[in-house]
């Protein structure tokens, strides 16, 4: 997927590959970008929605993934730990636009919202 809006191409690689698409010590992933010129993000693709999600937002830490069909199409809530919050968002909200435009293009999902884990009292 191309993300002009951040600069990066983000590649999803069939399960069990990734560290095939980093290579040792990030040289596979090193040598693309001087190639192409832009950041490059690479997401393990999953058949299962809920673990493809949790690719996408690693290394923020997803607690829960909850689905729900609304007017507009499927709809999936992400539940991360307060900590993690701003690592799940992203810069710019670049990582929640990530998993937004990757689950709507893998699996269908319509929207992807955000919610952070009940502190307990």
């Amino acid at each position: 997927m191309i993300d002009d809006r951040n600069n990066r191409l983000i590649f999803v690689v069939n399960p069990g590959e990734m560290g095939l698409a980093i290579g040792k010590k990030g040289a596979s992933i090193k040598k693309a970008m001087e190639v192409m010129g832009k950041k490059i993000e690479v997401v393990e693709y999953s058949p299962s929605p809920e673990q493809f999600l949790k690719n996408c937002f690693l290394p923020a830490q997803v607690v829960a993934v909850g689905f729900e069909t609304e007017d507009e199409g499927r709809v999936a809530h992400i539940e991360v730990r307060q900590e993690d919050r701003g690592i799940a968002i992203g810069k710019e909200g670049k990582n929640i636009f990530k998993a937004k435009k990757l689950a709507l293009r893998q699996h269908s999902i319509s929207d992807v919202t955000l919610v952070t884990e009940e502190e307990e009292t």
